[in-house]
């Protein structure tokens, strides 16, 4: 049998890099998705192998059971979301340094290191084949990672008796509310893995959909009214996340009442987008008006991250080219290159 799950990546609408310093932050998932498919070997199945194919970087990895059961001595099997020990983390790392992962593709270690934690934990040492393939680039700051630890505890999850889904059906099923919570704490100890500190923003948006927003800590989910449409354009220049994140925070310590006003303004557009996407939508008229105020939030955020620091030339041709089409575009995520969004206006002249 095959269980194949799915999970949507993210943009952030509002609030990158205020977030840090205490603004309201807004993400929302989007129409891409990562797949993951589990494959259980059956005795007439040859090896006795655990399996990991990414199809979208051409690797293959694989591990004999009895090289894994070596590397964890004591069954880590875990009905409840467990974080990843000291001990068990240099067991993976010994498990993920065997392996010939290319230089230029090094960056996606600690994405295997977070499936060989959240494999073994939910399904414990057995063989089978996991693919991966995603619509998805890695690291454009689409949430590539957490909609993989997402998809993954989904598929790895159908498998035992902590969800209730019916195996026999074909075809997309979603999970319950409480399947969903649990889904995403899974993902949650993937993505700690994968970046140490996540905020947890990446993984709450891909499990549930729709919008959340973000303040201090807390994290409050929120159903729009209207579907915005999308251009994400990839700018395909890498960036420093936390450089950037730093850049800002030197920049807040020169210039602390300016950079507070930044932030306040910032806290603001974030409430006021929530709201409009909350409000009713009764007829096309109230859905331009929105989409308008949308744009010049879209344009006020925008300025004020140029204000921080993040923006970049990329970034600042694709916002020119755009205002030729007097559409509205803001970078998103980190900046400093990564994707640029667009709102699409859905009644055009």
């Amino acid at each position: 049998m095959e269980v194949r799950a799915r999970a949507p990546g993210k943009i952030i609408l509002t609030g990158e890099h205020a977030v840090v310093h205490g603004s309201t932050a807004v993400a929302t998932s989007i129409d891409l998705y990562t797949y993951v498919s589990v494959h259980f070997a059956t005795p007439s199945d040859d090896g006795d192998l655990l399996k990991l194919q990414l199809k979208d970087t051409a690797l293959e990895f694989s591990w004999p059971i009895s090289r894994i059961k070596t590397a964890f001595p004591e069954s880590v099997l875990s009905c409840t979301p467990t974080s990843c020990s000291v001990e068990v983390a240099k067991s993976i790392a010994a498990l993920v340094e065997e392996l010939d992962i290319p230089e230029a593709k090094i960056g996606i270690a600690s994405g295997v290191s977070a499936f060989l934690w959240l494999y073994s934990s939910i399904q414990g040492v057995k063989p089978s084949t996991v693919v991966v393939t995603s619509e998805l680039p890695l690291g454009s700051g689409l949430g590539s990672s957490a909609a993989f630890c997402v998809a993954l505890a989904s598929a790895l999850l159908a498998y035992t008796d902590s969800v209730s889904l019916d195996l026999s059906h074909k075809g997309w099923l979603s999970f319950t509310e409480k399947d969903l919570e649990l889904v995403n704490k899974w993902a949650f100890e993937g993505e700690k893995i994968i970046h140490g500190k996540p905020s947890g923003i990446d993984n709450t948006v891909s499990a549930y959909g729709n919008i959340i927003s973000f303040k201090s800590g807390n994290i409050t989910r929120t159903k729009s009214t209207v579907t915005l449409k999308m251009l994400i354009t990839n700018t395909k220049v890498g960036r420093n996340t936390k450089a950037l994140v730093a850049g800002v925070g030197e920049r807040m310590l020169r210039h602390p009442e300016i950079m507070a006003f930044v932030f306040s303004a910032v806290d603001s557009i974030s409430k006021e987008l929530t709201s409009i996407l909350k409000s009713p939508t009764p007829d096309e008229l109230s859905l331009t008006e929105k989409e308008e105020k949308i744009e010049e939030l879209m344009e006020m955020n925008q300025g004020l991250l140029q204000s921080m620091g993040v923006s970049h030339a990329t970034i600042e041709t694709v916002l020119r080219t755009t205002l030729k089409y007097k559409l509205a575009s803001k970078l998103t995520g980190a900046g400093g290159g990564g994707c640029v969004l667009t709102l699409l206006p859905t009644f055009s002249e």
